[in-house]
């Protein structure tokens, strides 16, 4: 991609970029406690997410319903019109509240995958959790040091998960029936540079797209693994990354140091 455009600025600590049907984009701010949103015709806006909000990945469904962690409120909420308030659906697991969850991806089966990895200031291991159809929570995984982005593979059975503080990703079957991620292992390691992968997408060229905070890239790797690419940027803390399904902003990456949006395109 050899093209790097400035959309948004101005941000405070952007993530999560996403797009509704109409292709308006959306990101979160961590710190601004709102969710951000970008029109094809340039117009712009913010919606607030409330008080002591701090809203971090953000998924879009087929109905355009906003679907957020909020590591501020503990809590996954739902948007399902930009006017209407966020409706908490997720805030605790069992008798514990969301341990600073962090981002999150809907199956096939209508399964909400998200991590909690804890506070960004302790190394201890985080989890994977999972909200059935019918509101089953229960864990996943529960060994990972701060489970991160979440994927999956094209074949949409294969659930690949971000490990931030080990630098590396990891990849297992997902039974969407039985709720269990079966043998997860390392699938790629993203190397000494950053603080390691964030944000992960699926291209449309079926390759993922790892967003690495503090190392001022997006490395790209093939469905077995392998690193066929990096993609340098101009920020040092890239922290998502999604596709704009009309291809005219290519790659949109958001990036906080800056706190900018930026598109990528060939």
């Amino acid at each position: 991609m050899k093209n790097i455009d400035v959309i948004a600025t101005g941000l405070r600590f952007p993530e999560g970029p996403a797009f509704t049907s109409d292709g308006t984009l959306w990101c979160v701010e961590q710190e601004g406690a709102s969710l951000f949103w970008l029109k094809p015709d340039g117009s712009s806006g913010r919606v607030p997410t409330g008080i002591n909000s701090r809203p971090n990945g953000l998924y879009i469904d087929d109905l355009d319903r906003l679907w957020f962690c909020d590591s501020g409120q503990h809590a996954i909420r739902c948007i399902n019109h930009p006017e209407q308030e966020p409706e908490t659906i997720v805030d605790q697991i069992g008798d514990e509240p969301l341990n600073w969850p962090n981002d999150l991806i809907i199956d096939s089966e209508g399964n909400l995958l998200f991590t909690c990895p804890g506070s960004p200031d302790e190394d201890e291991p985080g989890y994977v959790g999972v909200c059935s159809a019918v509101g089953e929570v229960r864990k996943i995984s529960e060994k990972l040091f701060y489970p991160n982005g979440i994927a999956f593979l094209p074949n949409g059975r294969t659930l690949l998960v971000a490990e931030t503080h080990r630098k590396r990703i990891w990849a297992g079957r997902w039974d969407g029936t039985g709720l269990n991620w079966i043998s997860p292992a390392v699938w790629a390691e993203t190397g000494s540079g950053g603080f390691g992968p964030d944000g992960l997408t699926l291209g449309p060229d079926n390759r993922l797209y790892a967003a690495i905070y503090g190392g001022s890239c997006v490395q790209v790797y093939n469905p077995n693994g392998q690193q066929v690419d990096t993609i340098k940027l101009p920020g040092e803390n890239p922290t998502n990354c999604a596709f704009d399904p009309t291809g005219r902003r290519g790659l949109v990456v958001t990036e906080t140091q800056k706190g900018q949006l930026l598109s990528l395109t060939d």
